[in-house]
């Protein structure tokens, strides 16, 4: 979700703005169809009914708009479902904000983006500069192609099956049904667990947050400042990744701790996406995206230990042999290869292995603007999975971070609860950091400068050592 600055642009404006700007994410143009007889995948093919209209919608508030009001509209908009017989997006524009403020809420299938360098469509409605509306540029000519036969979507399934090594194992193995398939699933899970290097795996340890999840959804946000995160990872070592990851922590700690939870000793496993560095180039860092796993010492109730156990863990991870079975844990769904944010949407989170997911994706770092209006904060989202009842997504923007914290709507009743205790862990962690370190006197506050120098070099995490 993003926040504008002035007033909301025209309905129409706006449209022809999107419409001049699809040729260039042709994916959200695009709807699945199904292969006669379940023998491939769904594939992509252009909506010859394409209607802007119906995926551009308009919403107000009543005036003056406020953020409670928003947040509540965003957690109805991420709680229902795409149409899957049209393309997977929807953009929702919302004016009526108090201050002179719109807001557009997004939603997009992570099956559009489907590579490291695919964007999503709000990406491409952004400008580095202001511009007036006549720099918006003509609308693109499109003529969709036309609709395939069954008989050519199935003949073009069964091309592939035959061409492609992965297709006929896939093939196979659809074809197996019995215990026999059973055994062979169960031996690969053990085989893709043994590559993740993860000393006494187990399953995530049961919490308020894991839960049967519904169908409604609850939303909030958190703002902070980036400066103030990389001031902690200046004193105290580690990435900024680190450091998100340690606020995140404490968060859940008071909130479990609210909720009545004993957290001595309470190690939560939150997945993380991480960059890993490709075949064949060295130490570089590559285009794939990786799922980690990561341990969040809940019960440590001092913010500068808490961030020093986190900071001591993820530098101790062989981040290439971590990642590789991580993917091949969550490849045997059959999932590609995603972007940064869409990646934790794709993994298999039935699997009781983790529990939440907590996304930091670096942003741009210089303000955008939408036809003029500046953008002036950027809320992420990650969508919900069976029996995880919270997601955390983190981007920074121009010199900020945006906290997404989508919830559902029976088991985090108390959402803002949360989000009030996000923020006072981000207070507690960067007064802990900015408290003058003495050698060797009082309290031995120099683990953390001895930390910093042991830290081996490593890939940076999705949020980055910015």
């Amino acid at each position: 979700m993003t926040v504008f600055d002035g007033p909301a642009p025209p309905y129409d404006e706006l449209r022809e703005l999107i419409e001049s700007r699809l040729h260039r994410v042709p994916r959200f143009r695009q709807r699945l169809a199904d292969v006669p007889l379940q023998q491939g995948r769904p594939v992509w093919v252009d909506d010859p009914h394409f209607n802007l209209r119906y995926h551009l919608r308009h919403a107000g508030l009543p005036a003056p708009g406020s953020e409670e009001q928003l947040k509540n509209l965003a957690g109805r908009v991420f709680a229902h479902r795409l149409d899957r017989t049209k393309p997977l997006w929807e953009l929702l524009l919302v004016d009526g904000l108090q201050d002179e403020r719109f807001a557009l809420v997004s939603k997009s299938h992570h099956a559009l983006v489907d590579g490291i360098e695919a964007v999503d469509i709000t990406t491409v409605l952004f400008d580095a500069a202001p511009t007036t509306p006549a720099a918006a540029g003509a609308p693109s000519r499109w003529t969709p192609r036309p609709l395939p036969s069954s008989a050519q979507l199935l003949t073009d399934a069964l091309f592939e099956r035959v061409t492609r090594p992965g297709e006929l194992v896939r093939t196979a193995r659809a074809a197996v049904r019995g215990p026999r398939h059973l055994l062979q699933v169960a031996r690969d899970g053990l085989q893709a667990m043994g590559a993740l290097n993860f000393a006494g795996m187990r399953p995530a340890p049961s919490t308020p947050l894991n839960v049967k999840v519904g169908p409604h959804r609850r939303y909030t946000w958190v703002d902070a400042d980036l400066a103030e995160l990389q001031r902690v990872k200046a004193s105290l070592g580690g990435t900024v990744n680190d450091a998100v990851l340690a606020v995140v922590a404490g968060a859940l700690g008071r909130f479990l701790r609210h909720r009545g939870v004993d957290t001595e000793g309470l190690l939560l496993r939150a997945l993380v996406p991480v960059l890993v560095r490709g075949e064949g180039h060295g130490r570089a860092l590559g285009s794939e995206v990786a799922p980690m796993w990561v341990s969040l010492p809940v019960g440590i109730e001092d913010p500068v230990r808490q961030h020093a156990a986190i900071r001591d863990a993820t530098a101790e991870l062989d981040d290439a042999q971590q990642a590789v079975g991580a993917r091949t844990l969550t490849e045997a769904a059959g999932f590609a290869p995603p972007t940064i944010m869409s990646q934790a949407a794709r993994l298999q989170q039935r699997q009781r292995f983790f529990n939440l997911v907590v996304t930091n994706v670096p942003g741009p770092q210089q303000p955008l603007y939408l036809l003029g209006r500046r953008l002036r904060a950027l809320y992420p989202v990650i969508p919900l999975a069976g029996r995880q009842a919270l997601g955390v997504a983190v981007m920074s923007y121009d010199g900020r971070l945006g906290f997404g914290l989508l919830g559902d709507y029976d088991a985090l009743a108390d959402l803002d609860t949360l989000a009030d205790m996000l923020r006072r862990s981000i207070a507690d962690l960067s007064d802990g950091a900015s408290v003058p370190r003495r050698a060797a006197r009082g309290r031995g506050a120099t683990r953390a400068a001895a930390a910093q120098g042991r830290a081996a070099p490593r890939s940076p995490a999705a949020g980055g050592s910015r």
